[in-house]
């Protein structure tokens, strides 16, 4: 039997809903160039992908929240899930105040706050990300 190696790439991803919005940026680089997605990126070496959701949060969009404030949804790895190899996503919401701003940083080419029930084709498999969010989200806590 021979082994075969895979990297596998370690991302964070979050859903920030703002009054029934979620907060989604337009990537300004491929792969999936021009659509939109969740805002996220790789967690660096010694952060934990809390941590790192947070960060990537605020670079891409300048909305900061404390890292503590974000549940995790879930884990994402399919295998395809990604054109780039073999990206494994930890998922995570967040509920911010309804006079949240945002605005396109990093590698975010815009950003936009669309209704949670109506996002149209997302990157990646991040629209299985958002409807999971939405049933959190509509779920009593």
């Amino acid at each position: 039997m021979s082994e075969t190696h895979e990297t596998i790439r370690y991302t964070a991803d979050v859903v920030c809903i703002r009054s029934g919005s979620v907060l989604l940026i337009e990537r300004g680089g491929p792969p999936h160039k021009g659509q939109l997605a969740l805002p996220g990126g790789h967690v660096d070496p010694g952060e934990t992908s809390r941590a790192a959701a947070a960060r990537e949060l605020g670079e891409e969009t300048g909305v900061h929240v404390d890292a503590d404030d974000l549940d995790l949804i879930g884990i994402y790895d399919a295998p395809d899930r990604d054109p780039r190899g073999r990206y494994v996503t930890a998922a995570y919401l967040v509920v911010v105040p309804d006079d949240t701003t945002a605005h396109a940083a990093d590698d975010a080419a815009a950003v936009r706050w669309t209704p949670l029930d109506n996002t149209g084709s997302l990157a990646f498999d991040h629209g299985k990300i958002v409807a999971a969010a939405r049933c959190r989200y509509n779920a009593p806590f």
